[in-house]
């Protein structure tokens, strides 16, 4: 018998809002995927570039501080203006980070979103338009630049200490607003070979992609490197067919194994489970302890004629209640997951207490899955 008591009720002052998320599953213990879903191509990656710029136009919401003075000081300069910094008095104006992700494979002349960040005291970059900012590698070099009005999703206003705000005003996005200069270096497989890489490494799912892959192009195509890597050789037939090749793997369709796991956060209550969990038959008795302490102000006052020592007093009055619910056996078990959470709900718990239940399950060995906790 498991018994798990539940935290006061007046122990904790703020909670977020609870949410059991129950990942409903097929009743098949095992699913087939396509292998462009589970994993990608040696080569095929996203890049990211970053760059600072200015953001202009804003209604007064932008830095008060000297460096954004200075870089406006530099880009006149740059434009043949000579301007002293400290003559510029512009609150329009504010110091950004931009920063966006390149596609596989961009091209010149390809365009993608930019994501624009405050990096002063600017209030808001409502209504801003961002100028033309180089976008560097980490090599260095320049392999986009972006430019266009910012678009933040929301509002900031008011005055006089009261505002209203909705969304994040200092962050936002330039749609469109990157265009790609440069080729990004790559390399799609090298000596007739190409390497495949899981987005979850295990064991069990690497020797079944490699099986797949050999019985639907040809035998000994595909191999085991290790639970997250496979390495394929690329058939005579598709020589300078590479891009066919790829097309031709990532439609083979394979088992996905899975580990039986339960994740839980602490923080909001949430819960969810694997298709794969089971519990093996256990009785648990659940009572909840509600302590509740009310505190009344009552004044005392004097009666007349009680001299001048008399005087009016707060007197507190306390009062403290304990009530412990009874506490019912209730048998739990399942080996599906319909099974699962019809036995979990049959408790009656809150998420929160859930979250306690599972974590003793665990700890009797009676939850067979692994609990990680976030």
């Amino acid at each position: 018998m498991i018994r798990t008591e539940a935290t006061a009720a007046g122990r904790t002052a703020v909670l977020l809002a609870a949410l059991l998320l129950l990942v409903a599953a097929p009743s098949a213990d095992v699913s087939a995927e396509r292998i462009k879903d589970i994993a990608n191509f040696e080569g095929v990656r996203t890049n990211q570039v970053i760059g600072y710029g200015l953001v202009v136009g804003l209604d007064g919401s932008g830095d008060k501080g000297n460096a954004t003075m200075k870089t406006i000081a530099n880009m006149l300069q740059r434009m043949g203006m000579t301007v002293n910094p400290n003559d510029i008095k512009a609150k329009n104006t504010a110091a950004v980070m931009v920063t966006a992700t390149l596609p596989p494979f961009p091209k010149p002349g390809a365009r993608t979103d930019a994501l624009v960040s405050t990096l002063g005291d600017a209030k808001t970059i409502q209504g801003g338009t961002l100028l033309l900012t180089p976008l560097k590698g980490p090599d260095g070099k320049v392999y986009a630049v972006a430019q266009g009005p910012v678009s933040i999703g929301g509002f900031a206003g008011g005055g006089g200490g009261t505002t209203i705000q909705k969304n994040h005003p200092t962050a936002g996005k330039v749609p469109e607003g990157v265009i790609i200069e440069r080729n990004v270096d790559f390399s799609l497989g090298s000596n007739g070979e190409i390497k495949l890489f899981l987005h979850r490494p295990d064991f069990t799912t690497a020797t079944e992609v490699a099986r797949k892959i050999n019985e639907v192009v040809r035998p000994d195509t595909a191999s085991t490197i290790d639970p997250s890597a496979l390495r394929l050789k690329v058939p005579p037939d598709y020589r300078g067919r590479i891009v066919e090749f790829i097309t031709l793997v990532e439609g083979v369709e394979v088992t996905v194994d899975a580990v039986a796991k339960v994740v839980i956060n602490e923080r909001t209550g949430t819960v969810v489970i694997g298709e794969r969990v089971r519990i093996s038959p256990v009785a648990i008795a659940h009572g909840n302890l509600t302590i509740e302490i009310k505190t009344e102000f009552q004044v005392s006052q004097p009666p007349p004629f009680a001299g001048d020592r008399a005087e009016t007093v707060v007197v507190p009055q306390k009062d403290v209640k304990v009530k412990e619910e009874k506490a019912a056996l209730v048998e739990v078990s399942g080996v599906t997951l319909g099974e699962v959470v019809k036995a979990l709900n049959a408790l009656g718990v809150t998420p929160r207490d859930l979250v306690s239940i599972l974590q003793a399950l665990k700890a009797s060995g009676a939850l067979r899955a692994e609990l990680e906790i976030i």
